[in-house]
Formats: structure tokens, sequence, C-alpha cells
């Protein structure tokens, strides 16, 4: 099947399973006699972090991070790990670059004899490496979306990023979400993984992985707390701008309030009115308002309302 690739030297082999379904289910089960629970997990949905404990195998679930360039969003992706004695299974969704170009590297003699030996703790290492490693360019993507929302928050441009905000925080939130189970499934393999190869060498690689999670960890933190802070000033700001909007409406609707009680007042047509009978009625009243609205801006402006 085009989907399972397999690569072998003399003591390890690296199964790496590609968008699976029931066929590549059917073929793990039939070639490694996995357990079936854990095949299931295999298959969507996304299955939570965690590392199981079987007699001939362990079973990891790790997710990662994959940023949609065209959306600008991150979302999560499972990858799952069986790891042997002599055998490294990794099935996943094909949609993680740093995996799949390390697969193609792998196919060349030089970095199989660099990579696929003894046991697969430095293969294991290898790719979760580059997995971590893959996270920092969208956690420098994030931190340069948040210095151009600051630069523009203050611009007038409140409600446009606005969704520029709120991608951000969603992407924090997936991201946190994503790698949060890591730093604990990764101390629980050191733990385990001695059963099935010896890991005083690995145990140093593992730790910092390990520290690698803290560092992602702090970052968003950081980031966090950062897009808040800036999501707050905007919601300040707008606030602010609409409420200079309502005064500004409210001081107009209260100026021309005497005039039109004026207006209203002339127009009732009835005998007794003044100014009625003369020939520059209109401009005596016209002048009458214009004069009770300009005392009236003259003593808002006197209290600093405008």
């Amino acid at each position: 099947m085009k989907t399972i690739k397999v690569l072998s030297t003399k003591n390890l082999s690296w199964v790496n399973v590609t968008k699976p379904g029931e066929k590549e289910i059917k073929y793990l089960k039939g070639k490694f006699n996995f357990h079936s629970l854990d095949l299931k997990d295999c298959l969507p949905p996304l299955q939570r972090p965690k590392l199981e404990v079987r007699p001939n195998y362990l079973f990891m679930i790790l997710l990662f991070p994959i940023f949609n360039r065209r959306t600008k969003e991150i979302y999560p992706s499972e990858i799952d790990f069986f790891i042997s004695e002599n055998t490294l299974v990794t099935v996943h969704n094909n949609k993680h670059p740093s995996l799949v170009d390390f697969f193609k590297i792998c196919q060349k003699k030089p970095f199989q004899e660099k990579y696929l030996f003894g046991s697969p703790a430095i293969l294991l290492y290898e790719i979760l490496n580059r997995l971590l490693l893959s996270c920092y360019p969208m956690l420098n993507h994030i931190s340069l979306d948040i210095d151009q929302v600051k630069k523009q928050i203050f611009n007038g441009y409140e409600k446009k990023i606005a969704r520029e905000i709120l991608i951000i925080k969603s992407n924090i939130v997936i991201f946190r979400k994503t790698i949060q189970a890591h730093k604990n499934v990764i101390k629980k393999l050191i733990i385990n993984a001695s059963q099935f190869f010896s890991t005083a060498r690995l145990n140093i690689y593992l730790d910092a992985l390990v520290e690698h999670t803290r560092e992602i960890w702090d970052l968003l933190e950081g980031y966090k707390e950062t897009i808040n802070a800036l999501h707050e000033t905007n919601e300040s700001l707008i606030s602010y701008r609409l409420n200079e909007i309502m005064k500004l409406l409210t001081i107009i609707s209260v100026i021309m309030l005497p005039a039109a009680l004026i207006a209203n007042l002339f127009g009732m047509n009835i005998p007794g009115l003044p100014f009625v009978k003369t020939p520059f009625a209109f401009w005596i009243v016209f002048f009458i308002m214009l004069l009770i609205s300009l005392g009236m801006i003259r003593c808002f402006k006197k209290r600093g309302w405008f």
C-alpha cells in the first residue's frame, strides 16, 4: 500500500503509516499484533496525548500544531508511535512537513546508518526533536502577529484588528492545549522505555525534549498575557470612541431641542403668536434659534464637554 512505507536496516525497522484507514489498521494488526484499542486510537477523531505500556511495546500519542497559511490558523494533528525493541511505527496524517521530510532523508543510506541502528532510541529522539523544533517558526509567526497588532491598535484600526486579535488568541489556546501534555508524556516515556532498550544515553536527549516543551510553554504563557492585554486595550479604545460618538450625538440633540421647540410653537398657527404679522418674522425666529444654539455651544465648551 502507498500509505505504508518501511525503512529497514540490520537491527531496526521504521514503519511509516500515512492517512490511516481500515486497511492500514488491519495490516498493523496482522503484522505486529498491536492491541485493538491502540489501533482504534490511530483512527479519527483526535485522541488525548498519552503513553500506554504494553507487554511487547509502548504506545504513545502526541499532538503537534500545524499552521494553515491560507487562514492563518493553527490546528492540532495527531501522531501515534508504537515503540518496541527493534521497530518504530509512526502513524499520522502526512501533514507534518518535518516528519515527512525526515522520512525522505532517511531513505538515503548515509542517514540510515546515522539514525537507523541499534534500538529505536536515537530515531525516536530525532523525530520528536524535529517535531518540537518545527513549533518555533509558528511561535515566531505568533510573535510577529502580536507586534503587528501593537502597531495598528493606536492608529484607528480598532474594529479591523479585533478579528486578528481573536485569531491570535485562538491560535495560542490551541497551541497550549496541543503542547500541554508533552512534558508528562515524555517523562513517562523516560521511565518506561528502559524495559525495551537502554536509556542511559537516551535520557539525556529526552531531558532536552522536556526542556523544549518547557521553553515552548513559557513562550506561550508570555504571548497569552500580551495578547490578553492588547485585547483589553483594544476593547477600551473601541468603547472610548463609541462613548465619544454618543456624547457628540447627545450634544447635537440637546442643541437642536430648543430650536425644534420654537419651530413647533410658531407652527401651531394660533392667534397671539409674536412676530407672526411682521414682514421679517422668519428671520427674527431664525436668529432667536441661532442665538440660543450658540449660547448652548458656548456653555458646553466652557464646561469642557467637547
